[in-house]
């Protein structure tokens, strides 16, 4: 097991193949101190081994399985030590595809977009699918794919958000799912994938091959439902049938994309009409979260990239008196047309900690902060009755985080005490 980490999918599909008698060996980066949390959850397995703060090469040798973590390099040492001894790398979601039983596997994936594609598939096809079980997987917080097998069914469906990282399995696998969904493509990731020593262009390229396993196996009777940019990304020669949607705003093309792999499954349009209206949105994703003094608080923590900032504060609006805080790790993306929106868009901003924040050096109105909770309390001072508060990162969780989920938590923690 090559990554344990923190966010819960480590630990799940160890759990479930420590529960299965396997002779384990977890190794991570991190320290003991630092996993704590996870390690906590496994005390009562006496199969495992944990070799934590490195990993040694004499782990990747003599195993019959490699379990590689979604966050590890695709050129690492100890992923080509194992390559060199024939043993099997594995990834979460594509060993539980090749071991589970026949299923409708629905998987959904882009830049920005596939959590709330995958949460909205799945609430309209569980509320409305009749005799088939529906279940969600995939790069979800705290929800491993591979213990699913324990409960997963012959028939039944499972709709999976599934990042580059964990489609590079796919492509090892040479396999699709059987209804495929692409969003869109941006600039994400270039610390990943120039960390290996590839260009930026190098970089891109690699980010869109790792995408394209989305579709790039798929066969005759198989469905691709894209956005109209991602047109022009598709392969000549698919065998796949293509469905493009349509809308006026991004938002509007991605509830498309949930719509049109509904009637797939012959749902009723007045069905998946309710459930659309019922579906509450996503934590982290440009949600309200409460109005102070007249000051609306959004948190799209999610927003990871300049172009998620960017469309978020479009959707807001020019006219909105925005207070931004932004701010936090590198993620090597170009920050000259993103400073140029931030400065159309926003009456201030605040900036957290982070070496990303560090290169933003063309924006008006700056204050610079050493916490999020001052960061909240600054934002809240400079805004006015009928403005909001957005606090919408740019740029990863790095530093001073455990994770993006715990950034995430911390900002509505802070923001649940306010009054």
């Amino acid at each position: 097991m090559m990554g344990l980490g923190l966010l819960g999918r480590g630990l799940g599909y160890t759990k479930f193949l420590a529960e299965c008698g396997a002779d384990l060996i977890v190794t991570d980066l991190k320290s003991q101190s630092e996993l704590e949390s996870s390690l906590k959850e496994l005390k009562k397995f006496n199969n495992i081994k944990f070799v934590l703060g490195k990993h040694r090469l004499k782990d990747f040798k003599n195993r019959d399985i490699i379990m590689k973590a979604a966050s590890v390099p695709f050129d690492s040492p100890f992923i080509k030590e194992a390559k060199k001894n024939r043993i099997p790398v594995e990834m979460d979601v594509s060993l539980f595809v090749k071991l589970a039983p026949k299923i409708t596997l629905v998987g959904v994936t882009g830049t920005r977009g596939k959590s709330m594609v995958t949460m909205l598939i799945y609430e309209i096809l569980d509320k409305n699918l009749k005799n088939r079980t529906v279940h969600v997987g995939g790069n979800v917080r705290g929800v491993a794919t591979l213990p699913l097998l324990k409960k997963i069914k012959t028939n039944d469906v499972l709709a999976c958000e599934l990042d580059s990282w964990q489609l590079q399995g796919f492509g090892e696998d040479k396999i699709s799912p059987h209804i495929s969904v692409f969003t869109s493509f941006m600039p994400d990731h270039m610390n990943y994938y120039t960390s290996t020593g590839l260009s930026t262009s190098k970089a891109m390229k690699k980010y869109l091959s790792d995408k394209k396993n989305i579709f790039k196996y798929q066969k005759k009777g198989d469905v691709l439902v894209i956005r109209p940019g991602v047109r022009k990304l598709i392969s000549k020669g698919l065998k796949s049938k293509v469905i493009e949607v349509k809308g006026d705003t991004f938002q509007q093309e991605n509830m498309a994309c949930a719509v049109a792999v509904a009637k797939l499954f012959k749902i009723k349009e007045k069905d998946i009409a309710r459930s659309v209206k019922n579906f509450k949105g996503l934590e982290g994703r440009l949600q309200h979260i409460k109005t102070i003094n007249g000051v609306k608080i959004y948190n799209d923590n999610h927003a990871t990239t300049p172009e998620a900032t960017m469309a978020g504060m479009e959707i807001l609006g020019r006219d909105s008196n925005i207070v931004l805080v932004t701010g936090g790790a590198d993620k090597k993306l170009p920050l000259s047309h993103f400073q140029e929106v931030v400065n159309d868009y926003c009456k201030a901003v605040v900036l957290i900690p982070g070496s990303g924040t560090n290169k933003l050096k063309k924006l008006k109105n700056v204050v610079k902060v050493s916490s999020l909770k001052e960061a909240v309390g600054v934002a809240m001072r400079k805004a006015r009755k009928g403005g909001i508060v957005l606090f919408s990162p740019a740029f990863a969780s790095f530093g001073m985080f455990k994770n993006e989920y715990d950034r995430g938590d911390q900002f509505m923690q802070i923001v649940r005490h306010l009054r």
